[in-house]
């Protein structure tokens, strides 16, 4: 066991009120010390720290139980700030949030051409348009998270391989000098598990994949509530599970890789090989769907097929509590998901219905860049509810 000294112990005690009064919102010191375990005094220097940093404010009196009347401590959620950058195939979006994760402003701009100079230079271009949005806000700033696809090193600030982007190689590190601000590297899929087991529905959930369906697929992975990433941090690259013995061509130079038969970008290729209608979006193809246009009827049922094959081997190997599928489908779990439970419990010698929860994502495309934001809130404060 390592001693802690006492600058950690203050750090840590901090962290815990932080943590507390987000959750709590309003309390006393007493209150606090109470629930915290840590003595009054202490509290009482912790508090008067964060109030001179902005993030509390005395809120009046609370009833008096003997004595005088306790002073209320109200947390401030619009206090600090974080950015969040999600990479988009043909595009940037970035957001603003505050301490609650919302969503305070909201940028997106495409790019011309995906390559280093253009996407940093449009990255810049969004956090600056978000940072002056609003007066007072730079100095309140956390810090950049961004939301990549494919592998990124966190610690050299790299997106090292992005197959389905064409992308290697792309540094992040002049962001931290350009703008004097932390950065934060996360795979989209980790990133959007992050958002998921923060603030979503599988918020205080211990066992989970998060299987993002975007142009690839990719996996987050918690087990008992922290994230696996494996020993060079590359874990969650579930797309490339080989689903069928040489069969489609992948762009990661592999065949059968799961991601060439059921990401949102295969789906959508499917209906168009087989249809003189092609869409361009996963929306469209729903919508014919929903019309019981008897093509698309067809391949969303081929397509569900392809993601139980993916999901089974997932459960088989994991045994998580929750699967959360989250992406471009997600907000179609009236078409998906009780086909998608039932063919993956169907004839399962190993697990029935109910062993294994199939949810979807309320956060829908938002999860990945919820996440990016969060990293740098995570990174100051730990806070765990969010």
């Amino acid at each position: 066991m390592v001693a802690l000294d006492h600058s950690d112990i203050k750090t840590n005690n901090k962290k815990r009120v932080i943590n507390l009064l987000s959750k709590e919102r309003e309390l006393t010191k007493l209150d606090i010390s109470r629930k915290l375990d840590i003595s009054v005094p202490t509290v009482t220097t912790i508090v008067g720290e964060l109030k001179e940093d902005g993030i509390v404010e005395e809120a009046g009196m609370a009833t008096s139980t003997g004595g005088r009347k306790p002073v209320i401590i109200r947390f401030l959620p619009d206090s600090r700030y974080s950015v969040g950058i999600y990479l988009g195939r043909d595009y940037v979006r970035a957001v603003l949030t505050n301490l609650d994760s919302k969503i305070i402003e909201d940028r997106k701009k495409d790019l011309i051409v995906i390559t280093e100079r253009e996407v940093l230079k449009v990255i810049k271009t969004l956090v600056e348009d978000l940072i002056n949005s609003q007066d007072d806000i730079e100095s309140k700033v956390l810090g950049i998270g961004l939301s990549l696809p494919g592998t990124v090193n966190e610690k050299e600030l790299t997106l090292e391989v992005a197959t389905n982007f064409r992308l290697k190689n792309i540094s992040f590190k002049e962001l931290h000098s350009y703008f004097n601000l932390p950065i934060f590297l996360e795979n989209e899929a980790n990133a959007g598990a992050l958002a998921e087991s923060k603030l979503g529905i599988a918020r205080d959930l211990d066992n989970l994949i998060y299987v993002s369906v975007t142009e690839g697929i990719g996996g987050g992975i918690f087990i008992n509530n922290d994230m696996y990433k494996g020993r060079d941090r590359r874990a969650g690259e579930i797309g490339h599970m080989c689903i069928a013995k040489n069969g489609r061509q992948c762009n990661c130079g592999r065949k059968g890789c799961w991601e060439t038969y059921a990401s949102s970008r295969a789906l959508i290729k499917d209906y168009n090989e087989k249809s003189n209608e092609p869409v361009r979006n996963v929306d469209e193809l729903i919508h014919k769907f929903k019309t019981e246009e008897s093509t698309a009827v067809k391949v969303v049922s081929e397509y569900i097929d392809n993601l139980t094959e993916g999901i089974l081997s997932l459960i088989f190997i994991f045994n998580p509590d929750y699967i959360i599928i989250g992406g471009d489908i997600s907000k179609y779990s009236d078409v998906f998901s009780s086909e998608l439970s039932s063919r993956i419990f169907c004839n399962n010698e190993f697990y029935k219905e109910g062993d294994v929860k199939i949810l979807f994502s309320g956060l829908g495309n938002d999860s990945n860049i919820l996440g990016a934001a969060l990293v740098p809130v995570l990174n100051s404060f730990g806070f765990s509810n969010l």
